[in-house]
């Protein structure tokens, strides 16, 4: 059982994917702070900076209610600072890296097999399969001819 959960672990994804949720969490503060005293204050030069006021009251009289637009607003551009970072400073740096790696290996890139068509190769590769298939396979009068063959 544990030899599984090592070879779950050790699977490429999974540790990109938890390498990439430590650095988002540990982003998560740098980015608000960026939001709050950056982008807040240049929201601020325009009109009001605090969006928290953005809503309404679903029930007037309990506080709870308060459908809060604001906040979603911020969470929405914090989203897009995130995502624009990883993007711009983890990821294309990496398939930059991951492209001239195999350059130098000589092995073709994906963009290569953009071109080809999937489904073309597969048509061709069935009709290839067909092809040799009627030229294997012997004939009604060949077959006959090889039965009396046997028969004498």
């Amino acid at each position: 059982m544990l030899q599984g959960f090592k070879e779950f672990i050790m699977r490429g994804n999974v540790i990109e994917l938890s390498t990439a949720v430590i650095i988002g969490s540990a982003f998560t503060a740098i980015v608000t702070s960026v939001s709050d005293h950056i982008i807040n204050p240049l929201i601020a030069s325009f009109g009001s900076a605090d969006v928290s006021g953005l809503g309404f009251h679903v029930n007037p009289n309990n506080e709870a209610t308060f459908l809060d637009f604001g906040a979603v607003i911020t969470a929405v551009i914090n989203f897009f600072i995130v995502a624009s970072i990883v993007y711009f400073l983890i990821i294309m740096p990496i398939n930059k890296l991951e492209k001239a790696r195999k350059r130098s290996l000589g092995i073709g890139s994906d963009d290569d097999n953009d071109d080809k068509d999937p489904a073309a190769t597969t048509e061709e590769l069935l009709a290839e399969i067909r092809d040799l298939l009627r030229d294997h396979t012997p004939t009604n009068s060949q077959a006959t001819e090889s039965e009396t063959r046997k028969d004498q």
